[in-house]
C-alpha cells in the first residue's frame, strides 16, 4: 500500500478513535437531541441558513467518516427543518457523505483487495460494470442493509462514482423521507425501533424488490422491440432446432433429446465437425504415428542396440483415415436418430426468430418453426491475404490430410498449437519444417520458459523455427516455391515444397441467416452470459460463440445452451468458464488450466509459484522421459489453486486433477493427503503439493514440536542432542518423499 494511502487510512482511524474515546457518540442520541430541542430551534430561527450549512457539514462528516449516528441526525432534521426542508438538506447531505466514503473505500483499500481476491472477484466485478445501478439501487430501498457497509463495498467494486452518486440519491430518497417525517414528531419517538414497524419493513422489502422486477421488465420490453415486426407462430414444430453438427452441435442435441424434447438437427457437411473429420482426430492419430518412429530413433536410451522402422507416408496418412472411421459411429446420424434426435443433413438458415429453412443435398426444401434456436456453425482456418500466396498454393488443417506423398519441404506458418503440432508430427515423418512464426516465440500464449523448452526440441529434432519474420508475398522462380518473409528490417528468402498455413480458425458467420436477422457479430457471434444472441431465444455455442476454440469447451457450453434454449424463461444458467483446461500435443506435451505467470502479471492478480521438476520423478525416469514440470500457482500465504502449468509426458491426463480441485475448491493440502499410486507420473501431482507444503511449513510450530520430543526422551538423551545427531537421513525412499 502506498504512503499516501497509510496516511490517510491512519487518519481516518485516528479520527474514529478519539470519536469513541471523547465519547463523542452521546452527542448523536435521540435523548440529546430531545433534550437540547429548544436551544437547537432558537438556533436555527436566529440564524437558519448558518445552521442548514452547519447541519449538512456535520451530516457528510458523519456518513463520510461512517459513524454511528446517521439515522438520529435524520429524525433530528425533521425535527428541526420541517419535512421538506429537512428532506431536501438530508438528501443530499447523506449521498455527498456516502460518496465521500466511497472514494475513501476506493482509494484506500480497493487495488489492495483486488490484487488478493480479485480473480475470486471477477464474476462479481463483471456483474457490477454491466448491472451495478440495480443491484446498488435494490440495497438502498432496503433500510436492513447498513448503509455504511454499502458505501464501502461499492467502493471496492468497479461501479463508476457518477453511478453511484445519482442511484443512491434515489435509493435512499423513500427511507429518507420516513425518517424525517418520523422527526417532525421527535417529541413521541420512545426509540428508533418506534419508526420502522414489521409492516413497514415489509414494505421496504417489497420496494426493494422492485429493481428485480423493473430489469425484467426491461428485458420484456427490449425482446418486444427485438421481435418487432415478426410474426411468432401460434404453435411450433419443435421445441429446438441445432445448426451444425460438431461437438457442440450434437451435445445439444443429445441433451435435447434426453428430456424428450423435440429436437431437429441439421448438419451440411459431415457429422462430428471439425474435430472428428480435420482436427483432433486425424492430428492426433498422426502425432501417434510420429511418435513411434522417435521412439525407434531413441532406441539406444532404451537399451536397444538397434532398431528401424520402415515405413510409406501414404500408409501413415490411409491409417489417419481408418482412426477417423473407426471413431465416425459415435457421431453418427444412426447413433443420434437411435437417440431421438431429427438429423436432417443439408443447409440450413434462420429466416424468422421462430423458423429455420432447410434445403437438403437433394434441393427439398422445408421450414420448421422452432421455440429456440442453437446456432453451432463451428469455425474454419483462417488464410490471410499474402500476395502470391494463390499461386503457389497451400494446405489448412483441414486439407492437409489429402496428401499421400510426403513433402520433401515443409513451411509452416503459424506458433500456434496447431502450427507446432503439425510442424513437429511432420519432421518426425522425415519431412524438412521450417516454422515461421512473426512473434518473438511459439506457443505466445503459455509462460516465455515453456515456449522456450519446446523450441529447444524442436530445434534439436532438426525443425527451423523462425521467430520474428513476417511473411510479405510468395512468388514462384524457375518452378520453385519462395516465401519472402521480413526479419529486423532485412527480406529473408525460403524455398519450399509445400505450404500449410496455421494461423488459427475463424468462426463461420455467414450463409446462415445472421445478416438478415441483424444478429450482431465481431470474430464471433455475440452472445450474453446465458448464451443468448439479440435474440433471447436464438443461442449460440461452440468455436462460432468463442471465447474458447476447444473441443470440450464446446461441449461445456453446449449444456447451458441446451439447458437455456429449453426450460428459459423458468430457469436458466451462467457459462461457467473458471476452470477451462486446454493441452498442446507437441513433444514434450503442455496443458494449463486457469492463470499462468504471464496472464497474472498482465492482470495484475498477486501469486505465489511452486514448482517441481519432473525429471526427479521416478516413472518418468523410468520411461525415459524424465523431462518437464509441473507449475502452480496459489494464492499468496494459501494452498488454494489461481493456475497450472504441466510440460512433459502425457501433461493433458495429469491436469484433470487440478481441474477437478479449482472447479470444486480443492487446495494443495488436499492434493497432497491424496494416495497416488506408485510409481506413476501422476505423483508429479502430490509431489508439487508436497514442495508447496516444504515452503510453508510452520516453523516456528516445528521448532516447539522439536523441542516436546526432546523432552519426551528423558534428560540424558536431550544431553546427546546437545552434542550434536549421532546419525542423519539424506533421503527419504522415494516411495514416500514428501
Amino acid at each position: 500500500m502506498k504512503t499516501h494511502r497509510i496516511a490517510l487510512l491512519a487518519l481516518f482511524a485516528l479520527t474514529i478513535f478519539l470519536f469513541f474515546v471523547f465519547d463523542l457518540d452521546r452527542y448523536l442520541s435521540l435523548d440529546f437531541f430531545k433534550a437540547q430541542r429548544a436551544g437547537i430551534d432558537a438556533w436555527r430561527e436566529a440564524r437558519p441558513v448558518a445552521a442548514a450549512l452547519g447541519f449538512f457539514a456535520l451530516y457528510v462528516a458523519v456518513t463520510a467518516l461512517s459513524l454511528p449516528g446517521a439515522a438520529i441526525m435524520t429524525l433530528a432534521a425533521g425535527a428541526i427543518f420541517g419535512l421538506w426542508a429537512g428532506l431536501l438538506i438530508v438528501s443530499f447531505a447523506s449521498t455527498v457523505g456516502a460518496t465521500l466514503a466511497f472514494l475513501a473505500s476506493r482509494l484506500i483499500l480497493r487495488e489492495a483487495v483486488q490484487a488478493r481476491f480479485g480473480d475470486r472477484l471477477r464474476a462479481i466485478n463483471t456483474g457490477i460494470q454491466k448491472e451495478g445501478g440495480f443491484y446498488l439501487f435494490t440495497l438502498r430501498l432496503v433500510p436492513l442493509f447498513p448503509f455504511f457497509v454499502i458505501n464501502l463495498v461499492m467502493g471496492l467494486t468497479p461501479i463508476r462514482t457518477r453511478t453511484f452518486y445519482w442511484v443512491s440519491q434515489v435509493g435512499m430518497l423513500a427511507g429518507t423521507l420516513v425518517y424525517v417525517n418520523a422527526g417532525t414528531q421527535l417529541s413521541q419517538l420512545e426509540s428508533l425501533s418506534g419508526i420502522l414497524s414489521p409492516a413497514l419493513l415489509a414494505s421496504f422489502a417489497l420496494l426493494g424488490i422492485f429493481p428485480l422486477i423493473a430489469k425484467k421488465a426491461i428485458e420484456l420490453v427490449k425482446a418486444r422491440r427485438v421481435y418487432a415486426g415478426w410474426r411468432k407462430p401460434a404453435a411450433f414444430d419443435r421445441n429446438l432446432v441445432v445448426i451444425g453438427a460438431g461437438a457442440a452441435g450434437l451435445v445439444t442435441s443429445y441433451i435435447a433429446a434426453a428430456v424428450k424434447a423435440k429436437v431437429t438437427l441439421v448438419e451440411a457437411h459431415k457429422m462430428g465437425g471439425d474435430c472428428l473429420n480435420t482436427g483432433c482426430m486425424p492430428s492426433k492419430a498422426l502425432i501417434r504415428s510420429a511418435k513411434l518412429l522417435s521412439h525407434v530413433r531413441r532406441a539406444k536410451e532404451f537399451g536397444i542396440r538397434d532398431a528401424q522402422a520402415d515405413f510409406d507416408f501414404a500408409e501413415v496418412m490411409e491409417r489417419v483415415q481408418s482412426v477417423i472411421r473407426t471413431v465416425e459411429p459415435h457421431d453418427s446420424i444412426e447413433r443420434y436418430t437411435g437417440l431421438g434426435v431429427d438429423v436432417v443433413e443439408g443447409r440450413a438458415k434462420i429466416v424468422s426468430p421462430w423458423a429455420v429453412e432447410i434445403t437438403r443435398h437433394d434441393g427439398r426444401r422445408e421450414t420448421l418453426t422452432t421455440r429456440a434456436i442453437v446456432i453451432a456453425a463451428g469455425a474454419r482456418p483462417y488464410v490471410p491475404l499474402i500476395p502470391g500466396i494463390e499461386n503457389t498454393g497451400y494446405y489448412t488443417s483441414d486439407t492437409i490430410w489429402n496428401l499421400r506423398e510426403r513433402p520433401k519441404r515443409l513451411v509452416v506458418l503459424g506458433g500456434g498449437p496447431i502450427g507446432s503440432e503439425l510442424a513437429q508430427a511432420f519432421a518426425r515423418l522425415g519431412a524438412e519444417v521450417t516454422q515461421i512464426q512473426r512473434g518473438a516465440r511459439i506457443l505466445p500464449r503459455e509462460d516465455e520458459e515453456v515456449s522456450e523448452m519446446v523450441t529447444r526440441r524442436f530445434r534439436a529434432e532438426g525443425i527451423d523455427v523462425l521467430t520474428g519474420h513476417k511473411p510479405k508475398r510468395f512468388s514462384l522462380e524457375g518452378g520453385e516455391k519462395i516465401i519472402i518473409a521480413e526479419h529486423e528490417g532485412a527480406e529473408v528468402r525460403i524455398p519450399f515444397d509445400v505450404l500449410l498455413v496455421a494461423f488459427g480458425r475463424s468462426a463461420n458467420l455467414t450463409g446462415y441467416g445472421l445478416e438478415e436477422l441483424g444478429i450482431p457479430t465481431g470474430r464471433t457471434v455475440e452472445v450474453n452470459e446465458f448464451l443468448q444472441t439479440r435474440y433471447p431465444n436464438i443461442y449460440a455455442a461452440g468455436d462460432v460463440a468463442g471465447p474458447y476454440q476447444f473441443t470440450h469447451t464446446a461441449a461445456h457450453q453446449a449444456w447451458y445452451a441446451s439447458v437455456n434454449a429449453l426450460f428459459s424463461p423458468f430457469k436458466r444458467f451462467r457459462a461457467d468458464y473458471s476452470a477451462v483446461p486446454w493441452a498442446t500435443f507437441v513433444d514434450p506435451e503442455v496443458a494449463r488450466v486457469g492463470l499462468n505467470e504471464q496472464e497474472a502479471r498482465e492482470r495484475g492478480i498477486a501469486y505465489e509459484v511452486t514448482r517441481f521438476d519432473i525429471e526427479d520423478l521416478d516413472r518418468a525416469i523410468a520411461d525415459g522421459e524424465a523431462h518437464g514440470f509441473v507449475k502452480v500457482l496459489t494464492v499468496p500465504g494459501k494452498d488454494r489453486i489461481l493456475g497450472v502449468t504441466i510440460v512433459g509426458e502425457h501433461a493433458g491426463d495429469l491436469l484433470a486433477e487440478y481441474v477437478l480441485a479449482m472447479r470444486h475448491g480443492i487446495g494443495l493440502n488436499k492434493i497432497l493427503g491424496t494416495i497416488h499410486v506408485y510409481p506413476t507420473l501422476a505423483e508429479a501431482n502430490k509431489y508439487a503439493a508436497g514442495e508447496w507444503k516444504r515452503a510453508h511449513a510452520p516453523r516456528k510450530l516445528l521448532e516447539w514440536v522439536g523441542r516436546f520430543h526432546d523432552w519426551r526422551r528423558g534428560p540424558a538423551r536431550r544431553a546427546d542432542t546437545a552434542h550434536g545427531p549421532t546419525a542423519r537421513i539424506d533421503a527419504a525412499p522415494s516411495s514416500t518423499r514428501n
